[in-house]
């Protein structure tokens, strides 16, 4: 009988103790809550993941809509060229408006100067297509060095807030103000690789894009030399 009453009196005594509440940590208060020196930091960041996500779809379209061309465009030069029809083989690159139709539009406008002279008006003609479709790609490629170095600059910042509380309070700082420097250190470092690693992947991707547009134009344009040295 005594172990029933003691049972049931630990189960109400347990019923009676406080429940614990969950606290739940939101992206908002992960962003906010790392004191003055961490959303400074943090807002930095922001502005660099914005200009390199901007750079990255601006690019991506443009040497998306570079790589878009008829497939049967050279057929059509190769026919103008042998008829003669100069001038209309000109209008078809104004019309395609791509890298390629550009450099051929160049090389057809040399058309009875000698091939070398040729060569190298198409090939001053792809260095500037080129130049157009890496246009801000480099600024990719700083932010993906630069974001990780401000994520630890507050990091170091953080470290230095936490001890300098510690020395000031001769080492009887409270938990929680120690707490806030190194929880500065911690979200300014994640959120620096975040934004490093975007752009460096963004970055890579538009690298590749641009090098199938380079190889297309290189392509393009040994086609039509060799389009000129074939026999009359």
């Amino acid at each position: 009988m005594l172990n029933f009453f003691i049972q049931e009196g630990a189960e109400v005594a347990q019923d009676l103790e406080p429940v614990a509440q969950e606290k739940t940590l939101s992206i908002m208060d992960l962003l906010l809550t790392g004191g003055v020196a961490g959303q400074i930091i943090i807002a930095i960041l922001f502005v660099l993941l914005f200009v390199a996500v901007y750079i990255y779809f601006e690019r991506l379209f443009a040497i998306k809509a570079a790589t878009k061309m008829d497939s049967n465009f050279m057929n059509q030069i190769r026919d103008h060229v042998a008829k003669g029809n100069i001038q209309a083989a000109k209008v078809l690159c104004a019309q395609n408006n791509t890298p390629v139709s550009h450099l051929t539009e160049k090389g057809i406008s040399r058309i009875g100067s000698p091939l070398e002279d040729i060569n190298t008006a198409i090939e001053n003609a792809g260095r500037l297509e080129v130049y157009k479709l890496e246009k801000n790609v480099s600024v990719l490629a700083t932010i993906a060095g630069a974001a990780p170095m401000i994520g630890f600059l507050g990091t170091v910042i953080g470290m230095v807030l936490a001890f300098h509380e510690l020395a000031t309070s001769s080492g009887q700082a409270e938990m929680g103000s120690l707490a806030e420097g190194i929880y500065t250190a911690m979200t300014t470092t994640v959120a620096g690789l975040i934004v490093g690693i975007i752009a460096y992947m963004g970055y890579n991707h538009l690298v590749v894009r641009t090098d199938k547009v380079v190889h297309q134009m290189e392509a393009t344009a040994v086609d039509f030399l060799d389009m000129l040295n074939e026999p009359a």
